[in-house]
């Protein structure tokens, strides 16, 4: 079993940038591949960004592309989600996911991943 929380959310406004991080415990492994995803009130849960395990694929939606980057610290059990330029369409709940895998094949659908952690709030204020 893998555990994963979430970190780094709070209230900013329009503009404004946020650091979340997610801490991977357990039965931690370089070679899981991460991704964020996130949740409006009301709305499905939606992909923004995915990393593979040694960080040579990253990918993102295009709602976010160019004001988001992910990273990773696999040393650190570390999965980070720097966001700038926020705007209030990106307030949600923000989730990190995590499954076992060696390449580097993007996992964008949310039933692909195989641990979550209970995510953090991201607001942004107009």
């Amino acid at each position: 079993q893998v555990q994963l929380v979430e970190s780094g959310g709070g209230l900013v406004q329009t503009g404004g940038s946020l650091r979340l991080s997610c801490v991977a415990s357990g039965r931690t492994s370089s070679t899981y591949a991460m991704g964020w995803f996130r949740q409006a009130p009301g709305k499905e849960r939606e992909f923004v960004s995915f990393i593979n395990w040694n960080g040579g694929s990253v990918y993102y939606t295009d709602s976010v592309k160019g004001r988001f980057t992910i990273s990773r610290d696999n040393a650190k059990n570390m999965v980070y989600l720097q966001m700038n330029s926020l705007k209030p369409e990106d307030t949600a709940v923000y989730y990190c996911a995590a499954r076992n895998a060696l390449s580097t094949y993007i996992y964008r659908r949310s039933h692909e991943y195989e641990y979550w952690g209970q995510g953090t709030q991201v607001t942004v204020s107009s």
